[in-house]
């Protein structure tokens, strides 16, 4: 335990200096954003997430889900979570996004501590941070800073990845947004918690070929029954399977591990080992424990921070809503 606890220790220093350059690039985030207009900004937007944690620990990777979500499209401005018709929230790849109600808790706690100053952008930049600390992820510095979008378009959504794209649409839709290979790797690995309905991998297990059993031949034929079992082919789509089997509860690396062993879920996730060009990248970070299994928690946090740097708005640009589900 005690073990646990220095190599945690020492994980958290060397993240704070590995990220330190990264923050060096971004002129319009930084560390600290609102240490004087706002003290209390991080801690509220913290506690906020551990309440409604302790109540329904499922808002979690909802959160973190619902922070990449907003990054592909519009940049990150917080324009997922404005209601309206033909609004992003209303596009069929997040009409299942969650945990609204946390980043609005947050949100009318700072505005009665702090009104007018701390951006929904930001509430969920680092409500997808606060998350991951809580399943026993990584921690890291979030450069603040970001203002709200006035633009939320359903068109929009066509740039969010999805779960049958083959790698290398995958690589390209992560390049539009200055990604590269190994952050499109790692930030998928942020399957490592939560779930996906049986809906968006149920074609995997019966009618994907016309030979064999008729499953997707990437599926450990060992684990087929088990999917099998989850999602019967007649039965409820929307039941929920989590995508990092046997630690969907938990952030670490044993996600790369199942890819390894064809246990992957979604097809898109499978094809990252499945496909030349990822392969490596999956191995290097399938270490369970060890210097391969920390060095996927490392890697994270700087994919996050800069993912979360994508399209920001900054100055004049966009606003600082009141109602993160409305422009003011």
């Amino acid at each position: 335990m005690e073990s646990a606890r220095l190599i945690q220790t020492s994980l958290s220093v060397f993240l704070l200096l590995s990220l330190s350059v990264s923050f060096v690039h971004c002129q319009t985030t930084r560390v600290g954003f609102y240490s004087k207009t706002c003290p209390l900004a991080e801690s509220i937007v913290h506690s906020t997430v551990q309440t409604h944690f302790q109540t329904n620990p499922t808002v979690v990777p909802a959160l973190l889900r619902m922070h990449f979500h907003d990054c592909f499209v519009q940049g990150c401005d917080a324009s997922v979570l404005i209601d309206g018709p033909n609004t992003e929230k209303t596009a069929p790849p997040n009409l299942g996004l969650r945990g609204y109600e946390v980043i609005d808790d947050a949100k009318t706690q700072l505005e009665a501590k702090c009104p007018g100053v701390v951006s929904c952008a930001d509430i969920l930049a680092l409500a997808a941070r606060d998350s991951v600390v809580l399943t026993d992820g990584p921690n890291w510095p979030v450069p603040t800073g970001r203002r709200d979008g006035r633009v939320s378009l359903a068109s929009d959504t066509i740039n969010l990845p999805g779960f049958t794209d083959s790698v290398d649409v995958q690589k390209q839709k992560f390049s539009d947004k200055g990604l590269n290979a190994q952050d499109l790797v790692i930030l998928v690995g942020g399957h490592t918690i939560g779930t996906s309905a049986c809906q968006f991998f149920m074609y995997r297990l019966y009618n994907f070929t016309t030979t064999g059993n008729g499953a997707d031949p990437s599926i450990n034929p060992s684990f087929l029954p088990q999917l099998q079992a989850l999602c019967p082919q007649n039965g409820d789509a929307t039941r929920r399977v989590g995508l990092d089997t046997g630690s969907e509860n938990r952030f670490d690396a044993s996600f790369f591990s199942n890819l390894k062993n064809g246990r992957g879920v979604l097809e898109s996730d499978q094809k990252l080992w499945t496909d030349a060009s990822t392969n490596t990248l999956v191995q290097s970070f399938s270490g369970i424990r060890g210097l391969l299994g920390l060095s996927f928690y490392v890697e994270f946090g700087r994919s996050m921070v800069k993912m979360s740097n994508i399209g920001v708005k900054s100055g004049t640009e966009g606003e600082i809503r009141k109602v993160c589900s409305a422009i003011n």
